[in-house]
């Protein structure tokens, strides 16, 4: 009963975003559930910390140290400066950004993609006399769509794949498809929807261009260090040996360094989102230890909602996605899959992805786009997302859709 009360309370609270009268937000409510689980006699604290995978977290710390080395080494910036040239030509500029910043966020965090990203193509654009909004919503879109692709490009991928054991080759494999075809079908409605609005508007006329730029310095030795760690970490994904002593392994490589000191790559660790992560397995630990779940399931079946069928699956994950946010939903929802059944897991990590672009507040990424553009004086508003985002993720839900008639 404890752990019931404890758990609807806290992914209330993570739906709201926050506590009335409190300057709390949703991993700060992750949190005290966590520690209520504890206070209230649910779970010991020695029962608590056990509850929290380690392997996915120190996958996800591994990747944050390894997109670390990549932004002290100037690389985000470089390669958002080498496509400015096209600015000339819009649409082109358009689909190479989009495309850039969905490989990109395949293999690296997203968030931090669009964290370099966003002043860098703003002073492009608005030097370029061009409207910088249907670029950055196009940035957001893309990495959101391209995280999507691969086991490491999310956080709540990495937690999929642990959590079922799936391979990085057979995920990329099934999850690459219908990823493809929503960032194109994404580019597609971004030109039809502004076609008539790439020229500089109202929407620049803010933009604080006399700003001084603080781009990293590309340093071409730490960026190739960078590169060859992400490289050698696919490699060794394709081995038996397990993910995440892999990624450990290079991120302490990594740290050896002669020109960053340790304080420095920490500091671009995202501790808040690992916090987070942390916090959430020992509220899901609480309720799944009672026979809750168990009876929720009974529940839908009786309702005739069957979470084990694919279309249903998605239905559900697209919608608590946009309430919990994606990764508190997954957490919930992988209590009811068979790990047998991969394609189930499949569907989950595409749809729970692709449903962050429904609105402005479902995925990080999109708050960080629009927050870093309003530092540099653009305003992307709610409205203006939700014009480009709700259609985007429904036909993306719909090709995902259509992906699993065709692959089964």
């Amino acid at each position: 009963m404890t752990a019931g009360v404890v758990f609807t309370l806290t992914y209330l609270g993570i739906a709201c975003g926050r506590l009335p009268g409190l300057a709390i937000d949703r991993t700060g409510i992750a949190l005290l559930g966590a520690i209520a689980m504890v206070v209230s006699g649910v779970m010991t604290a020695t029962e608590a910390f056990a509850a929290i995978d380690i392997p996915t977290i120190l996958l996800l710390y591994s990747l944050m140290v390894i997109s670390a080395q990549l932004r002290l080494g100037g690389f985000y910036a470089w390669s958002a400066h080498r496509i400015i040239p096209l600015l000339d030509r819009p649409r082109l500029f358009l689909a190479v950004s989009m495309l850039l910043a969905a490989t990109l966020s395949a293999l690296l965090a997203n968030d931090i993609v669009c964290l370099a990203f966003t002043p860098v193509l703003i002073h492009g654009l608005v030097g370029a006399r061009l409207n910088p909004v249907p670029f950055l919503l196009g940035l957001a879109l893309a990495s959101n769509i391209g995280s999507a692709a691969t086991i490491i490009g999310n956080p709540q991928n990495m937690l999929i794949g642990q959590s079922a054991g799936l391979g990085f080759n057979a995920f990329l494999r099934w999850c690459l498809p219908p990823s493809l075809l929503a960032l194109g079908v994404g580019y597609l409605l971004l030109v039809l929807c502004y076609r008539r609005r790439f020229i500089a508007g109202a929407e620049s006329a803010t933009a604080r261009l006399s700003r001084d730029a603080a781009w990293p310095e590309f340093n071409r030795h730490q960026t190739v260090k960078g590169l060859v760690a992400v490289g050698v970490l696919i490699a060794l994904f394709l081995t038996p040996v397990p993910r995440e002593v892999s990624a450990i392994g290079l991120a302490g490589l990594l740290l050896c360094s002669r020109r960053y000191d340790t304080r420095r790559i920490l500091a671009l660790v995202d501790w808040h989102l690992i916090t987070l992560f942390c916090a959430l397995f020992i509220v899901v630990h609480g309720i799944s230890a009672g026979d809750l779940p168990a009876r929720l399931m009974a529940g839908l079946q009786g309702l005739g909602i069957d979470v084990g069928e694919p279309l249903t699956l998605t239905a559900i994950s697209a919608v608590l996605s946009n309430i919990f946010s994606n990764v508190p939903a997954v957490m919930v929802l992988i209590q009811f899959l068979d790990p047998a059944d991969h394609h189930l897991w499949y569907v989950l990590a595409v749809s729970s992805t692709f449903a962050g672009n429904f609105i402005l507040i479902g995925s990080i990424a999109n708050l960080i786009v629009v927050e870093q553009a309003l530092a540099e004086g653009v305003v992307v508003s709610f409205a203006e997302h939700a014009g480009i985002g709700i259609p985007v993720t429904l036909a993306s839900l719909a090709i995902l859709a259509g992906w699993i008639a065709v692959a089964g």
